[in-house]
């Protein structure tokens, strides 16, 4: 299987040519630190759990990482000149077959203020409390306007997705949370921002947000990239000792909910792959017209972190799922488990023996077999989600996902509440082996696959919101308590 996978992935990659470019992920490539307005964070895909919403999938892509509230005046408006895309696949193929894309208009109203006599643009985003109590409208202070629209592609053909209740084809962004002066209900206010959608082609309609939200990756990230200078590396009892040191910044959230029966394709699998990208227009370096160059890509997490090697981080990003032949020798015979060897050894850590990986193969690039693995799959990175699995209720979610045993979570997907950064070092260190899992490997292949790896920072369905848009409140520290 994993011949035939690298085989056909081999001949897409010759007939592409594609050139790359950037890369993404909260700043895990360097060239992505050049354009951090499109630099993808994090991106889920779930059956979603609110309450009557379980026909419905919702996609969450994140962009923008490291937001501080002192990061004015200017703040976070999204890049009016990018495009940024979630892209659905829902043949098992390695290219969309459904797009949703994002792009954006800044308008600067150029508030002026009568100083001796002299009309003077102010220079900040607000003159005065805006979004007073929750009351979208109140924006007579507010200094910017930021608009965007949403359209859907399909064999090549792009249709507006239009407001619901009024028609419009242009939805509003909430200002982000400059701080409780400027916004005394930031909650009230940004839910005026959820919109009703008609998507062309459902006869249901969706939702859709974007706006500020709270980071929603938990992590100890200083302590991972200091060689996993972790106090407690192992033990589930161990798995709140740390700090979630990026708790304290915001990311920019583009969040659609889409009716499951609009999102398969005409065979109707249940399971469809998908991917956030964003790109922009890059004039050729002998000059003409410019054309539109992927500059970012997120579909699985911390692929770019810790299975692509340094060289490749750029490569990858800008490449097309299709493409992902030319990375197969780094999820088929992973550094990082040798890392974390190199590093625990002393403690009788051991990376698994089994070569060619295909339990990674399986959980990084076709799916896990009977769980979300799609019908005549093609070998290639993307989040996959087998739609025919009930979701689980918040507060009844294993942050585990299928290793915990709730085949509803990650790697069947990704929900906001699944911790993923346990769950890939401890199928990077051969859980999928131990567990059995459809006969990949053995547990005498993986002398560690049993070893409750942690990060320290453990999170939960309940660190979230029940209902749509899931992702909390955007955090402000002004005024400081």
């Amino acid at each position: 299987m994993l011949r035939s996978i690298l085989a056909a992935t081999t001949a897409l990659l010759a007939v592409a040519g594609l050139s790359p470019v950037h890369a993404s992920s909260h700043r895990e490539a360097p060239g992505i630190t050049q354009t951090p307005k499109i630099d993808g964070t994090d991106f889920y895909m779930f059956r979603s759990y609110e309450r009557g919403r379980a026909g419905y999938v919702t996609f969450v892509a994140n962009y923008q990482p490291f937001q501080t509230q002192s990061g004015g005046p200017n703040f976070f408006e999204m890049d009016p000149t990018a495009v940024y895309d979630i892209n659905v696949s829902n043949n098992g193929g390695a290219s969309p077959n459904l797009t949703f894309r994002f792009q954006f208009t800044n308008t600067d109203k150029n508030i002026s203020l009568n100083v001796g006599g002299t009309s003077v643009p102010v220079a900040e985003v607000d003159v005065g409390p805006v979004g007073t109590n929750g009351n979208a409208s109140d924006t007579a202070n507010l200094n910017v306007a930021e608009t965007y629209t949403l359209s859907i592609i399909q064999n090549g053909v792009s249709k507006p997705v239009t407001n619901a209740a009024t028609g419009s084809t242009v939805f509003t962004k909430p200002l982000d949370y400059v701080g409780k002066a400027t916004l005394n209900d930031y909650a009230a206010y940004a839910n005026n921002f959820i919109y009703a959608v008609n998507i062309p082609g459902c006869a249901t309609p969706g939702r859709v947000f974007v706006g500020q939200r709270a980071e929603s990756f938990f992590i100890d990230l200083s302590e991972t990239f200091d060689l996993l200078n972790f106090n407690h590396p192992i033990g589930e009892q161990y798995a709140n000792s740390g700090r979630d040191d990026i708790a304290q910044y915001n990311i920019s959230s583009l969040e659609i909910e889409v009716p499951t029966s609009c999102l398969l394709g005409p065979t109707q699998d249940p399971v469809i792959g998908a991917w956030t990208t964003a790109s922009k227009p890059v004039t050729p370096a002998g000059g003409g017209t410019p054309t539109l160059v992927q500059m970012s890509r997120l579909g699985m997490p911390l692929v770019n972190e810790v299975v692509i090697g340094l060289k490749d981080k750029d490569a990858f990003n800008a490449s097309q799922p299709a493409n992902d032949a030319q990375f197969l020798t780094y999820v088929t015979n992973p550094t990082f488990p040798a890392i974390v060897q190199a590093i625990f050894g002393g403690a009788g850590v051991a990376a698994p023996t089994n070569f060619p990986r295909n339990d990674l193969v399986a959980a990084f690039l076709t799916g896990i077999a009977g769980v979300n693995q799609p019908k005549n799959v093609v070998g290639s990175e993307m989040l996959r989600l087998n739609t025919s699995i009930a979701p689980v209720a918040r507060g009844s979610q294993s942050r585990l996902g299928v290793i915990g045993g709730d085949n509803a979570g990650f790697p069947n997907g990704r929900r906001p509440g699944d911790d993923v950064v346990d769950v890939t070092v401890r199928v990077a260190m051969g859980r999928l082996c131990t567990l059995g899992i459809n006969g990949y490997c053995t547990s005498a292949q993986a002398p560690s696959g049993g070893l409750d790896f942690v990060d320290g920072v453990a999170l939960t369905s309940l660190n979230f919101g029940a209902a749509f848009p899931y992702l909390n409140t955007p955090r402000t520290f002004s005024p400081n308590p």
